[in-house]
């Protein structure tokens, strides 16, 4: 039976792309995905029932665990205020953060949070992913155009070696089959040591300014060598 990958999401978190991938290139090894709560997957990650999960930051790196726990950010979310459909706020794309300062905010946990929307008790706050996630007809929600936002990371064991965490963290970041594998967490340090393009030699050719400068300075030109006469092609050879 081939070793499985277990990956452990929270919600709003999308890795269906990256399972498909996935299994393109490593057809003999199942990849499972497991939704989880913020806490749930973190300590799955320090159990070693997951070998990778993607939450949202911060974490706690160390947890209790063995081996601390590191972390690279993929991508950033955006704050929606989920308001009641039929609430003078709901119109519009976008709301300012300042409109919602004479109205009730809800913060619990983000589903039971929704459910206290529907029912007209206030407005609550959370990532646009997981607006979408539990969005329903009986509410609308409206970018917040100067709120907060969230990063959503991947996250693994500190000094693992495992070789499937490191192809899962080079898919999630967009290495493809071809490209050389490198450690954990390495593609800052790629981009540190990429070369950079030498800066021309000087006292090559002189830039605009620099014969401006000399012509104003009285310094003589080198003669210029006279035109060629230019060739009539469409003249006839006397024969």
């Amino acid at each position: 039976m081939p070793t499985s990958f277990t990956v452990a999401f929270v919600l709003g978190a999308t890795p269906g792309k990256w399972s498909r991938v996935w299994r393109e290139r490593l057809p003999e090894t199942p990849i499972e995905l497991v939704p989880s709560e913020q806490a749930e997957a973190l300590a799955m990650l320090a159990a070693g029932t997951a070998d990778v999960a993607l939450v949202r930051l911060p974490i706690d790196r160390a947890l209790d665990s063995d081996r601390p726990l590191a972390a690279i950010p993929l991508y950033t979310e955006r704050a929606v205020a989920v308001i009641p459909k039929d609430h003078e706020l709901a119109q519009g794309d976008e709301i300012a953060l300042a409109e919602l300062a004479a109205v009730q905010l809800i913060d619990d946990e983000w589903r039971a949070a929704v459910d206290l929307v529907a029912a007209n008790v206030g407005i609550t706050v959370i990532p646009q992913a997981v607006a979408r996630a539990l969005m329903r007809k009986d509410v609308v929600s409206r970018i917040i155009s100067d709120g907060p936002e969230w990063q959503v990371a991947v996250a693994w064991r500190d000094g693992s070696v495992d070789p499937l965490v490191e192809e899962f963290i080079g898919i999630v970041r967009g290495r493809t089959a071809k490209s050389s594998r490198g450690t954990a967490g390495g593609a800052e340090a790629e981009e540190a040591e990429s070369p950079k393009r030498a800066p021309r030699a000087s006292g090559t050719k002189k830039a605009p300014s620099q014969r401006a400068a000399a012509r104003s300075s009285g310094a003589k030109a080198a003669p210029r060598r006279p035109d060629r006469p230019a060739f009539n092609r469409n003249k006839r050879r006397k024969g």
